[in-house]
């Protein structure tokens, strides 16, 4: 939870940006809080409230939320063998929890560490410290809606505190690959609707690391 701490000024300035965004894209109070506590996805979050502003489809308003969080079926996969011994309510519970953030910074620790004997507690205490960012900022943002105005720009503070976890982790060729190939897909597909250009750039980006890393393996390199 310490090792948490800070990362917690991007993941409070998301949550503030999420809990404002829910009260001004009509939601009340109430169901902002429940919004919060159930779904805990900022970015499904962001892409689905446009959606329930004008009405839309539940149909439309789910999927949207299913693409967008898609990344978080590829963190499954990779926490699986950490992960995978536990019982079926305690997976659960840690898939609720897991975020961006800690995923990131766990992957860091297994980078640095590869035979750290404490990975669940590890990975169970910072995913509640993240949460507990997330709810408390998100609360605040929720309650304060009226009182926060949108040229803040808390969603470039927010960006600019997460990226001293995301550089870290691009110490090594195929990573450095990967960020740069998302970054140009990202640019290109910014217009597609549904936030479908965060999908594409995901998948894009994770696809050229593979493709690189193994190169970088073969024998022939």
């Amino acid at each position: 939870m310490r090792e948490m701490l800070p990362f917690g000024l991007g993941v409070f300035a998301w949550g503030l940006v999420t809990g404002v965004a829910m009260v001004k894209s009509g939601l009340s109070i109430v169901e902002s809080l429940g919004l919060s506590l159930l779904a805990y996805a900022g970015s499904a979050q962001l892409a689905a409230l446009p959606l329930m502003a004008v009405f839309a489809p539940l149909w439309l308003v789910t999927l949207a939320a299913i693409i967008v969080n898609l990344r978080f079926v590829v963190y499954a996969a990779l926490l699986r063998s950490h992960l995978g011994h536990l019982s079926a309510n305690t997976r659960l519970w840690l898939g609720y929890f897991t975020g961006d953030v800690m995923f990131a910074r766990y992957s860091a620790l297994l980078a640095e560490e590869p035979d750290y004997p404490h990975r669940v507690a590890y990975f169970a205490g910072g995913a509640t410290a993240n949460w507990i960012i997330w709810q408390v900022s998100s609360i605040i943002g929720i309650f304060a809606a009226g009182a926060i105005p949108t040229s803040w720009g808390l969603e470039l503070a927010g960006t600019l505190a997460l990226l001293a976890l995301l550089i870290p982790l691009c110490r090594h060729r195929p990573a450095q690959g990967g960020v740069a190939v998302a970054v140009i897909v990202a640019v290109i597909a910014h217009d597609l609707p549904l936030r479908l250009g965060l999908l594409a750039a995901t998948l894009a980006g994770m696809t050229a690391a593979i493709a690189l890393e193994r190169r970088l393996r073969s024998p022939a390199t």
